[in-house]
């Protein structure tokens, strides 16, 4: 089934306790496609970059089968660039510089050929331009998933909570999830949030895995324990583009089957923090996606006699 991803094409100069890059390639975008590419064969893209952005840098998401019909070139503009610093903890970070550039006036085309998706995938942009894009699908998704994050829920709130009407999932992490909710229990905060709109929740915790809701279900996957995360940067973005491009692999969007979607979500989110950027997604194979599954499996699995 296809997916249609739309959000961020940037770069990225990080720094974390196990040191620091120049501008690399990153954005929200970026990293779902890389990721859902391991899953899915109609990998779509639409995002918007700078006349600065290098050609080999699209090419690298065309060889992993990303469709770029949808990146938009601003020859005369700048890419989308963020800056910033983790803490010891790498649980906290600094925003050290950011620079909208042609990201500030996204107006985000969908193709032709990407109309029908089945799959929709709006990574964490301004909520207004989310909902732009599923008013621009002349037929709705079989399933929208929609990124945010505390930013929109402080300063463009109205907007969120309307285009949060129109999506089937939301992705957050928790204390994104007590802003929006004004609750502390993840419990009663997702019941909150899932009476907005979206039918089913995932409450990501980083290092402590993520919680999926839907109605009276909830689903805990765990996080796997690494000896060494260099850079947390995208891990939130792969996890989407593994689960999305999970359940677009598959075709089934039953709460059992995205449990099992989570847990391809985790991995690959694992893979992305053991090196800077995208720099794990970009060589994986089959084998190490599989068997890395099986140590989640391995890790929550036992039996009660």
């Amino acid at each position: 089934m296809s997916l249609l991803t739309v959000g961020s094409v940037a770069f990225d100069a990080l720094e974390t306790p196990f040191g620091k890059t120049d501008k690399i390639i990153g954005g929200a975008a970026t990293y779902i496609t890389l990721a859902a590419s391991y899953f899915t064969q109609q990998n779509n893209l639409v995002a918007v970059v700078g006349g600065d952005f290098p050609k080999e840098m699209i090419g690298l998401l065309e060889e992993h089968g990303v469709d770029t019909k949808g990146l938009e070139i601003v020859q005369e503009g700048k890419t989308f660039f963020w800056s910033g610093k983790y803490h010891e903890d790498m649980n906290t970070r600094d925003t050290l510089i950011t620079e909208l550039n042609v990201m500030e006036h996204f107006d985000p085309i969908i193709p032709d050929s990407y109309q029908g998706t089945e799959f929709l995938m709006l990574g964490n942009t301004v909520p207004a331009t989310q909902k732009v894009v599923i008013e621009r699908l002349a037929k709705r998704p079989k399933l929208i998933m929609l990124d945010t994050m505390n930013l929109w829920m402080n300063i463009a709130l109205d907007d969120l909570k309307s285009v949060l009407k129109l999506v089937d999932l939301l992705t957050i992490n928790d204390e994104e999830a007590r802003l929006l909710s004004g609750e502390y229990s993840l419990r009663k905060a997702a019941k909150k949030i899932m009476a907005m709109g979206p039918k089913t929740l995932i409450i990501k915790k980083g290092e402590h895995g993520a919680l999926l809701f839907q109605e009276d279900r909830i689903f805990f996957a765990p996080a796997l324990p690494l000896e060494e995360v260099f850079d947390p940067t995208g891990a939130g973005d792969s996890f989407a583009g593994g689960f999305i491009g999970y359940l677009a692999a598959t075709n089934d969007i039953s709460f059992d089957n995205m449990k099992r979607a989570i847990i391809y979500g985790s991995a690959m989110a694992s893979f992305c923090v053991e090196k800077f950027g995208t720099e794990r997604l970009v060589n994986l194979s089959k084998e190490e996606i599989n068997a890395r599954v099986q140590e989640f499996v391995k890790l929550a699995s036992f039996e009660i006699q």
